[in-house]
């Protein structure tokens, strides 16, 4: 939804039906929160979670407890988020925290992300498969370089929807003309990294406003609160209606006794559908063969949906093995050797050219060279910057990788499951970069 400017300089957003609280549930909704340091995330989301209503008694009264030994006089509910010993000690989140609650109008999955420099490959985590995210600014300070940081790796997510929170507006007089300028400078920042239709949403984590209640002291605000939005927002794309992948992670072969004649694979259905009946191919070797059976934990089915894990039987027995990947005739992914992407380096091991690392996409593992560092993105201006040599931890950059052997691979922003991948140090085993790929280009591919 996007940003609309008004003649007053707030902000609004278009009419919209006015929805009941009492509909059926939509749908689960994963969503990802990000901020800076002391932006007031973990209060945002423990007012989130104890105003719907979804902590237990005795989260709530660990909480209160805590709360009392330090001499506060309401519960602290950033304490509800910040799970780990180190995390309620210093006061911030490290570690990425997952929690599920639900309304009577949606289920809803939240990855809780910190928000330091150093922990942005947190963030990549946490906001991988978000359908959303939420990202927090406090009131005082704006858009600043780790706001910018956050929503680059959004961006680089193609995470769909984007939602900008200005926290502590009780701190700045809930003044309407702060809230216009902070949204601004973030659609502005939004629109230069192609992300587009930003909804922006003014709060008081500490005293409710706008969090799961509207707001009494900000009524120049008239849009949705954060709950409100979360509950009425696209879920994202239907894995069903997507191209059909399956990533082959075990082979069942034929085993003595009753099974003897069983030869299976076995895989989760990352997009798509798969039938009884449809001529697939197996790739990288690029043999087709048709499915004669789809056996699932429910027992055989005449055709699974993504993300469905199933067994897939085929009328030949041709070569398949763990890594291959599934696809229909028709619509197979294109065999590159040489792919372009985009990166997060996680790592404090620099990212170099020439560099052997190990590549993981989906089920396979590939050796592979980094071939070229392209660019840097510089994070005060939203530039990419050619001529980088290397890419330092929780740098975004571009790159050229080569790889060994051929690879089934999407462009990400066509299918986020089969166009991510890893770089992995071989001897070690730690994972480098987390990379989103581009599509492969007809010249760059294998076999075209």
């Amino acid at each position: 939804m996007d940003i609309i400017d008004t003649p007053t300089g707030g902000l609004t957003r278009p009419a919209e039906p006015a929805t009941d609280a009492a509909l059926p549930p939509t749908g689960t909704l994963r969503f990802a929160t990000a901020g800076s340091v002391d932006d007031g995330k973990s209060t945002l989301v423990g007012r989130l979670l104890h105003d719907s209503k979804s902590v237990l008694a005795d989260q709530l009264a660990a909480v209160e407890a805590v709360s009392r030994q330090r001499g506060r006089q309401a519960p602290d509910l950033a304490l509800l988020t910040d799970g780990l010993r180190a995390e309620r000690e210093q006061g911030i989140t490290i570690d990425v925290a997952h929690r599920y609650f639900a309304t009577p109008r949606r289920r809803f999955i939240l990855a809780d992300t910190p928000g330091h420099v150093q922990y942005t490959r947190n963030m990549v985590t946490g906001a991988s498969t978000a359908d959303l995210a939420l990202v927090l600014v406090d009131a005082r300070h704006g858009v600043v370089e780790q706001t910018r940081r956050h929503l680059a790796v959004a961006a680089l997510l193609c995470t769909p929807q984007v939602t900008l929170v200005v926290n502590k507006m009780d701190l700045v007089g809930h003044s309407e003309q702060v809230f216009a300028d902070i949204a601004a400078g973030f659609a502005r920042c939004a629109r230069s990294l192609g992300v587009r239709g930003v909804t922006a949403i003014p709060v008081s984590a500490l005293d409710g406003d706008n969090v799961v209640r509207p707001s009494d002291t900000m009524g120049w605000y008239a849009g949705p609160t954060v709950l409100e939005h979360l509950e009425t927002v696209p879920s994202g794309v239907d894995p069903r209606t997507q191209a059909t992948r399956l990533p082959v992670q075990y082979v069942i072969r034929p085993q003595s006794g009753v099974h003897r004649d069983y030869r299976g694979y076995a895989g989760q259905l990352t997009s798509g559908v798969l039938r009884v009946g449809d001529r697939v191919t197996a790739l990288p070797a690029g043999l087709n063969s048709t499915i004669t059976a789809i056996d699932t934990p429910a027992g055989p089915a005449g055709e699974a949906r993504a993300p469905q894990s199933v067994t897939v039987r085929l009328a030949d027995d041709i070569d398949v093995s763990r890594g291959d990947l599934l696809a229909p005739v028709a619509g197979a992914p294109r065999l590159t050797r040489r792919l372009t992407a985009t990166v997060c380096h996680l790592t404090e091991r620099p990212l170099r050219p020439g560099q052997r690392v190990l590549l993981r996409h989906t089920s396979r593992t590939v050796r592979a060279v980094v071939e070229s560092i392209d660019s840097r993105l510089d994070l005060r201006d939203l530039a990419e910057k050619p001529g980088a040599t290397t890419l330092e931890v929780n740098d975004i950059g571009r790159i050229t990788v080569r790889t060994a052997e051929p690879l089934a691979l999407d462009g990400y922003t066509e299918l986020r499951r089969t166009g991510a991948f890893l770089l992995i140090d071989p001897e070690a085993g730690d994972t480098l970069t987390a990379g989103m790929a581009d599509a492969p280009e007809p010249e760059h591919a294998e076999g075209a």
